[in-house]
C-alpha cells in the first residue's frame, strides 16, 4: 500500500497527484475514493487538474471524460481507459494499492474507490 494523505486533507470535490511512476491521481467524489493514473491516454495531460463531476473526471487538455470507477473514457478524443486502482482508509490515513505492495483491509466506516488493482 502506497500512503497518500490524511483523509481529512483530502475534502470532497478535491484530487491529489501523487509523484510515482506513472503518478496516480486521487480523488473524493462525494466521499468516495478512486485512484486512477495521472495521465490522459489521449495526450500527456495531469487528469488531477481536470474537472470533477460525480464519478467522471474531465481532461483539462482536450475534455475526454473518464469514469473513475473503471477507467474507462465516456467521449473522444480519449479511446483508451485509464488504469484503476484500489484505494483504502486505515488509520485515517489514504492508502493505494498498487502492484507488489501488501494489502490491507479498508478501516470500517471509510469509504473505498472500486477499481481494480494494478
Amino acid at each position: 500500500m502506497l500512503p497518500v494523505c490524511r483523509l481529512d486533507e483530502l475534502p470532497a470535490g478535491e484530487s491529489v497527484r501523487v509523484d510515482t511512476t506513472p503518478p496516480i491521481a486521487v480523488f473524493n467524489a462525494d466521499g468516495e475514493l478512486y485512484a486512477v493514473d495521472d495521465t490522459c491516454s489521449h495526450q500527456d495531460a495531469s487528469l488531477s487538474d481536470g474537472w470533477l463531476e460525480g464519478c467522471l473526471i474531465e481532461c483539462p487538455l482536450h475534455a475526454a471524460t473518464f469514469d473513475l470507477r473503471t477507467g474507462e473514457p465516456t467521449c473522444l478524443p480519449a479511446r483508451r481507459p485509464v488504469r484503476t486502482y484500489r484505494v483504502s482508509v486505515v488509520g485515517g490515513m489514504v492508502h493505494v494499492h498498487v502492484a507488489g505492495s501488501p494489502s490491507a483491509p479498508a478501516e470500517s466506516g471509510t469509504s473505498t474507490g472500486e477499481g481494480s488493482a494494478a
